[in-house]
């Protein structure tokens, strides 16, 4: 028998990117040869400066975009453009601006042609998980920031991709807003469905450059360089699930941060300076 879907790791195989310039400038590379794999079920965080790459890597594994080189493979399967396996979050709000929280939810469903009983369950139980019961009938316009990303979540994890890829979804939002966001992200992740590979948890790719919010997600952070990017260093998160809060308050979590501190700041200094 085959291995469940869910059984199969990302492996990220040489992979760069190069840009081409504009008028007599010459191409800018912004990735260099990276690789990296992702176990079924783990919390990767990417961390780094602006303009590293990050991003970039993201999109390509997202299918958004192509390498100049190497390969990213979901178990055997190269990935060559979008797909159902792979959900985005990304950091601009995207929700479609003609349909409301309701459809925008099911709107991968309904492009799957998921019976119509099945798209009513699946929604109710995502309205509840993200706390949005009762907007199902707004539009986007009418939401708070984080109320929307709440939207994109539920809209991305709805179509039970194999790999949740989240690109700064929280960067946009108040201080506030984005602790909570962090947190409902955390639980839902945390929960899975109780079966298969990592208890049903799914894969998880997030982009971001806070310190903070890697350590408090994550089970291993990504450092990268300045551009063009590379994987300078690689830290496992030891920090037990399930997180609370106050885990950022702790000992442990202060000794995580400095250290990431120390990998990134000489990254921040050079991007910074060209």
């Amino acid at each position: 028998m085959a291995a469940p879907m869910s059984a199969y790791p990302l492996h990220i195989q040489g992979v760069t990117r190069s840009f081409p310039g504009q008028g007599k400038a010459g191409p800018t590379l912004a990735l260099q040869p990276t690789d990296l794999t992702v176990a079924p079920g783990e919390f990767v965080a990417i961390l780094g400066p602006s303009g590293c790459g990050k991003s970039t890597l993201l999109r390509i594994v997202a299918g958004l975009d192509r390498p100049s080189g190497g390969t990213v493979r979901l178990g055997a399967r190269e990935v060559t453009g979008p797909g159902p396996d792979r959900g985005m979050v990304f950091q601009s709000y995207t929700l479609f601006p003609w349909l409301t929280v309701a459809d925008n939810i099911r709107y991968g469903l309904v492009e799957r042609g998921v019976p119509a009983a099945e798209q009513r369950e699946i929604l109710a139980r995502f309205l509840a998980r993200t706390g949005l019961q009762g907007f199902e009938n707004h539009w986007p316009r009418q939401l708070s920031g984080g109320m929307q990303q709440r939207t994109a979540l539920a809209r991305a994890l709805a179509n039970d991709p194999e790999i949740l890829l989240l690109d700064e979804p929280f960067g946009a939002l108040d201080h506030q807003t984005r602790e909570l966001m962090q947190e409902l992200l955390l639980e839902i992740w945390q929960e899975g469905d109780g079966s298969g590979v990592a208890g049903g948890r799914k894969t998880v790719l997030f982009v971001t450059h806070d310190i903070d919010e890697a350590i408090f997600l994550a089970n291993r952070v990504v450092v990268m360089s300045a551009r063009p990017g590379r994987i300078k260093a690689e830290v496992e998160v030891a920090l037990p699930y399930p997180r609370e809060w106050m885990v950022k308050t702790t000992p442990e979590f202060a000794a995580l941060k400095a250290r990431l501190m120390g990998e990134i700041r000489e990254e921040v200094r050079r991007a910074a300076t060209g």
